[in-house]
């Protein structure tokens, strides 16, 4: 029997709501900074390892350097053949990237993947790289024409978010995490973890409301140290993150943020051969530092880092009048590589407090600062891949979601059918 117009119609109708179902279920975003300078800086990607992985394969990932991989994670460089320790699975790491401007906004185009065997854009971009990046931005990125036909040993561009902001949060030094929101997270939680607040996040990401949702991509802004080095200093706007080290100078300095928001460098625990650390005209090593009581007060001298310019270690001495003398340097505790993955909540991002058995919960970690019973690596909750993320802004408003359209949907069939 031919379809009459009203029929024909009906089913016009039911074929939109089904595009349309398709199209909003694609939700997750990103936050876009634009730019127009070829100047970079150092992000964070929060990442989850996906299978047991060497530290020397998870650097080579991202194809970066293993010694910045463990020391932006507070473990211990210094425990023996460190570079082939196996981490585990779902462990939850920060991995050190360059955020550069490449056509017009900030993104990291430092990381290649080599294709294998029953290897898909989609599972490249959800299980290997967690949802950091979608299937539509590796196609982009590479050009590929059709992506059913994807080549065993093909190098592939892997794009990844990032943002510099001028590395500054409301005035104050940071480094920005580009973080892959989990189905249990909330804004308030995430909050939490990383010791900022919901405005300030809804602020960075350009929110129109606390909602977020699973694979959505938010820039996290951590609180940081910033240096001063001479701009032809080959480690220039070096910024460490509260509660993380980098290391510098060919692997000779170590960097930490101390509380004061002070840049505390000293000699790495590597051996290798460094230039002479020692400042000038004083028994000091750089790190080093003497006091001395007087009724004015306490006559501190330290030896302090300047830069890495020309393959030399600048040393620099200082010398101030503090109404007391200082204590040790209080410099986050290393950890060893860790063997397991404890999942405890309270060291990854979580519901808001609030959301919690229905009273708040005191105590939730703040940043990354180690104590000494336990691991600075926070460890999600096993949760299955995100879908990835879309290239564009962030919307000011979460769209529909796919069940409230399926719900409309069947909804509309049921009464339309008993027509046709």
């Amino acid at each position: 029997m031919p379809i009459g117009k009203p029929t024909t119609t009906i089913l016009r109708i039911a074929t939109i709501l089904l595009l349309f179902l398709n199209l909003t279920t694609v939700t997750p975003k990103s936050t876009i900074e634009p730019c127009s300078t070829t100047d970079s800086c150092t992000s964070l990607l929060g990442y989850t390892l996906y299978t047991d992985l060497k530290v020397s394969e998870l650097a080579s990932l991202f194809q970066i350097d293993p010694i910045n991989l463990l020391s932006a994670n507070s473990i211990d460089i210094s425990q023996p053949d460190v570079v082939s320790h196996i981490l585990p699975s779902q462990l939850f790491l920060k991995i050190p990237i360059t955020c550069s401007c490449v056509d017009g906004i900030r993104k990291s185009v430092t990381t290649h993947y080599k294709t294998r065997p029953s290897d898909t854009l989609s599972n490249i971009a959800d299980a290997v790289y967690g949802g950091l990046v979608s299937a539509d931005q590796i196609k982009e990125a590479n050009e590929i024409s059709d992506p059913t036909v994807l080549d065993v040993g093909v190098n592939l561009v892997v794009p990844l978010p990032c943002v510099c902001f001028n590395g500054t949060d409301n005035g104050v030094p940071a480094v920005y995490l580009s973080y892959v929101v989990k189905p249990v997270d909330t804004l308030a939680g995430i909050a939490a973890r990383y010791r900022t607040t919901v405005t300030d996040l809804m602020g960075v990401n350009a929110l129109g409301n606390a909602d977020v949702e699973d694979g959505d991509i938010l820039a996290v802004p951590l609180s940081a140290c910033a240096s001063n080095f001479p701009r032809y200093a080959s480690d220039y706007a070096l910024s460490v993150p509260n509660g993380g080290y980098a290391v510098t100078a060919d692997h000779c300095v170590q960097c930490s943020c101390t509380p004061g928001s002070r840049l505390y460098c000293q000699p790495a625990s590597l051996s290798v051969s460094c230039s002479s650390m020692q400042c000038k005209s004083t028994n000091l090593m750089l790190g080093n530092a003497t006091v001395q009581q007087s009724s004015a007060g306490c006559n501190v001298t330290s030896c302090g880092y300047g830069g890495f310019i020309n393959g030399t270690i600048i040393t620099t001495l200082s010398s101030s009048l503090q109404p007391r003398c200082p204590g040790p340097q209080q410099v986050p505790p290393l950890i060893a590589p860790p063997t397991m993955v404890t999942p405890d909540m309270g060291l990854a991002p979580a519901p808001s407090p609030f959301q919690i058995g229905g009273a708040p919960i005191g105590g939730l970690p703040g940043s990354v600062v180690p104590s000494s019973t336990g691991s600075s690596i926070a460890f999600p909750p096993s949760a299955n891949g995100p879908s990835g993320s879309i290239s564009a802004a962030c919307t000011l408003v979460n769209p529909i979601s796919g069940f409230s359209l399926a719900v409309v949907l069947v909804v509309f069939l049921g009464l339309v059918v008993p027509f046709l």
